[in-house]
């Protein structure tokens, strides 16, 4: 869904540091920036990458208006050269990116970007505003898809979304996540994700009778007729005169009912109840939708106990992640150029975790070949070759002596380029071959891995010459 113009859509210390940057004689250094996360949302195993379409998107629609450098100029903080330097703005960065629907983890970078440094930094803010948001949703999606157990799931939370942009980008992401389709009208319109809907507890109510709601909706829609059973009461009202105007409206016709939806209440009772009643009636194949405030572990549970749910709509708590509504990706400088060498930076923190990983990279995931699960990624130096002809060694970059070799194994790199010098050399697959791909993906995880609860951690290791560049400028800093 296009958004215009939303390049002024960025965190304001971005232009004053541009502005520096041409002041203090950097307009053409050449730096790398990295984003990565450094926690997967809920305490999962793995996080599932999306949102690049989106940055992709606003990359070829970056320049800056007149209406931008009045504005900027009325600031009374920028040089006009500064001014003139917008006013004529191309973008010129290279850009590498791990694909949408790919399983990622923390501290491995899965976004690059090189060029001139205030180009660089300046698309800080729509870079991670877009991976952010819909990688967190799409792991909250694939969290709920998987609770599932193979049940589809519906999105159902555009009214409670976080502004009409988190509805439709929302829907978008839980749809490569795994759910089958969504509420959300314009983002079948605009991405082909299936709209799906039936009716609110109002239709009922509009009607003299609970019936008379069922039997005009029967009427018009008799070859997709789901009811809403909950409006009164679910068990006394809405299942048998469910019953009855399927066999008095829909059956006639030439129709099966297509299902009833639960909507409050003891979902694991009532969906019990409800489909003894409808196989008693002869409706065995009419599905049971469950809703109301879902999310994995209420899924988890009810079918634990023996719910007897076909499918599930999932609304607030899938479309803002509400159990932990932030993805924590950041974007640090990793390295500059001096006379086209790449000299690696490293930002140095008391806190361990906040130690960056310094220097141009790739991420490499190696496979098993027999059984083709993921055995664990290497983030190398970007010139580095894992050849998996020969055993390779890993070891834990944290507590060295954990070391493996690993053998009969394929290594795929995971980064692959976006942008050539600002020119987009990338095509970004539809929606349905992003969101097999993930599913193929998370399937090479580990079951282990994909536990809701203390999930086995993944590894995500560090060359030999790669550790060997971050213990050195550890050991640079530490000296000064």
């Amino acid at each position: 869904m296009g958004n215009g113009n939303l390049t002024m859509l960025t965190d304001f210390y971005e232009l004053t540091m541009a502005n520096g940057y041409l002041e203090s004689g950097m307009k053409e250094k050449i730096a790398y920036f990295d984003m990565f996360f450094r926690k997967v949302p809920d305490d999962g195993g793995f996080a599932i990458m999306a949102g690049v379409e989106q940055f992709i998107q606003y990359i070829k629609e970056l320049r800056f208006e007149k209406e931008d450098i009045e504005y900027l100029r009325s600031k009374d903080q920028f040089s006009e050269e500064f001014l003139e330097y917008l006013s004529n703005f191309k973008f010129e960065c290279d850009v590498w990116a791990i694909p949408e629907g790919t399983p990622i983890f923390p501290n491995e970078p899965i976004v690059t970007v090189r060029g001139p440094v205030m180009q660089a930094q300046f698309i800080e803010t729509m870079l991670l505003l877009s991976i952010n948001h819909q990688s967190l949703i799409a792991t909250k999606a694939n969290r709920i898809v998987t609770a599932a157990q193979g049940r589809p799931v519906m999105e159902f939370g555009s009214r409670r979304a976080q502004g009409y942009n988190g509805a439709v980008y929302g829907a978008r992401a839980a749809y490569i996540g795994g759910c089958v389709g969504t509420a959300c009208t314009i983002a079948d319109r605009e991405y082909g994700i299936p709209a799906l809907g039936t009716m609110a507890h109002s239709w009922i109510q509009m009607f003299p009778t609970e019936l008379d709601a069922f039997r005009a909706y029967a009427r018009i829609y008799p070859s997709n007729c789901t009811l809403l059973v909950d409006t009164y009461n679910v068990l006394k009202s809405g299942v048998p005169n469910a019953i009855r105007v399927f066999n008095e409206e829909v059956v006639p016709r030439g129709y099966r009912p297509k299902g009833i939806r639960i909507d409050s209440g003891d979902i694991t009772y009532l969906s019990r109840r409800a489909r003894k009643m409808l196989d008693e009636a002869g409706f065995e194949d009419c599905g049971i939708v469950a809703s109301n405030s879902l999310d994995e572990y209420i899924i988890r549970d009810i079918l634990s106990q023996g719910a007897c749910v076909d499918s599930f709509g999932v609304g607030e708590r899938l479309i803002t992640s509400r159990s932990e509504p932030v993805f924590g990706g950041v974007y640090k400088l990793c390295a500059v150029e001096d006379d086209g060498t790449i000299v690696p930076k490293i930002k140095v923190s008391e806190n361990v975790g906040k130690i960056t990983t310094p220097g141009f990279k790739q991420v490499w995931r190696l496979f098993d070949r027999e059984s083709g699960k993921a055995l664990a990624d290497v983030i190398t130096l970007h010139d580095e070759v894992i050849d998996d002809n020969e055993p390779y060694e890993i070891f834990d970059p944290e507590y060295t002596w954990k070391r493996k070799t690993v053998t009969n194994f394929y290594a795929r790199k995971l980064m692959v380029k976006i942008f050539d010098k600002g020119r987009c050399v990338y095509e970004s697959p539809d929606l349905n071959t992003i969101r097999d791909y993930c599913r193929e993906q998370v399937d090479t995880l580990w079951e282990e891995v994909k536990r809701f609860e203390n999930p086995h951690k993944y590894y995500v290791d560090l060359s030999q010459p790669l550790w060997d560049m971050r213990e050195r400028l550890l050991h640079e800093h530490s000296m000064r």
